[in-house]
């Protein structure tokens, strides 16, 4: 197979830092970009020597020239992004979070499967050589069953009414940008919650801003969970098991150390570089899977991003928080 041929559409920061990975991967190849500003769209190219910008979306989306789009527009425009996307054939790569809510999810993937395309959700996170190396150390049950997931996504950012992140319009809040890291990580960890509960408090625009979830299990397991936009602590997480624990240092930006604490021995530091900016990672997951045929990642499966999409929506209809379309969300407890 010749070089995977991507495209790109939006040119924001996280698509620039996507555009360096491309060309950072054996492989592939990036082929052509897309913004609302063609002049911008012709700049980005420029930046990294893609042949063809284009100054709208449903150019990018018919170009038959393409594999797989990386989607990196806002929350609120994934949905139709990825539609239009794949009802032209594209494979597609969209950046977390998936979509504002579980319906749009589901009608996303459902036309996935129906066109018998790639499809899946950009949570690079899960890449890195440090989380793979967790997984096999927790399939090699080294620290025993784990009981305790324990993580936080906290940054700090001063209130703007402006910013994205407050802008209910454009699926602002903690729990879509941020929360959606410890949740995944969870899910990776423990598997689907039998019971979710959560408290959040919300921003004057009406979006979350500070949460706390619980995710709790049958058998006897539980998911402790933080995520803030209003104040700032280390991102680490703990996975917690019968026979030790394992510490996930800097997690959420690009993790390199775990220590492994087992009982009776001395810690073990694991130092486990990333290959360039820490994007590659799910470039060369999306390219293999290209490659031999698969229409998605075991490594980030649709089902478990749409159930992911639908532990938020219960979330956020608990704190009364709603995006355009939906129906108003009225808060109340969340639970079961």
């Amino acid at each position: 197979m010749n070089d995977i041929r991507w495209g790109i559409m939006a040119t924001g920061a996280i698509a620039h830092a996507l555009a360096r990975a491309i060309l950072d991967t054996p492989g592939g190849t990036l082929a052509a970009v897309a913004s609302r500003n063609r002049e911008r769209a012709a700049a980005f190219a420029g930046q990294y020597g893609a042949d063809r910008a284009y100054g709208s979306y449903r150019e990018l989306a018919k170009d038959d020239d393409l594999d797989v789009i990386y989607i990196a527009t806002p929350h609120s425009e994934h949905a139709a992004n990825m539609r239009m996307c794949l009802e032209n054939g594209r494979h597609v790569l969209c950046e977390k979070a998936f979509t504002l809510n579980a319906a749009e999810a589901r009608a996303c993937i459902d036309l996935a499967r129906e066109r018998d395309r790639f499809l899946m959700e950009a949570m690079w996170m899960r890449f890195f050589p440090a989380m793979a190396e967790v997984r096999r150390r927790l399939a090699a049950k080294e620290i025993g069953e784990v009981r305790l997931v324990q993580a936080d996504f906290c940054i700090d950012l001063p209130y703007d009414s402006a910013h994205r992140l407050y802008n209910p319009d454009l699926g602002g809040g903690a729990l879509l940008d941020l929360g959606i890291y410890p949740l995944s990580l969870a899910t990776m960890v423990l598997g689907l919650p039998d019971a979710v509960n959560g408290h959040a408090h919300l921003s004057p625009t009406g979006v979350d801003e500070l949460d706390t979830i619980t995710l709790t299990y049958a058998r006897g397991a539980s998911a402790q969970l933080t995520c803030s936009m209003r104040l700032n602590r280390p991102r680490e997480a703990f996975l917690v098991g019968s026979d030790g624990y394992i510490q996930i240092h800097d997690l959420f930006f690009r993790p390199t150390q775990l220590t492994v604490y087992r009982h009776g021995r001395d810690p073990e530091d694991i130092h486990l570089p990333f290959k360039s900016n820490g994007y590659r990672h799910e470039v060369e997951e999306v390219q293999r899977c290209l490659r031999e045929g698969r229409r998605e990642s075991a490594i980030m499966p649709l089902d478990e991003t749409l159930a992911l999409m639908a532990i938020m929506d219960r979330l956020r209809r608990a704190w009364g928080v709603a995006y355009p379309g939906e129906a108003p969300a009225t808060p109340d407890a969340v639970g079961g």
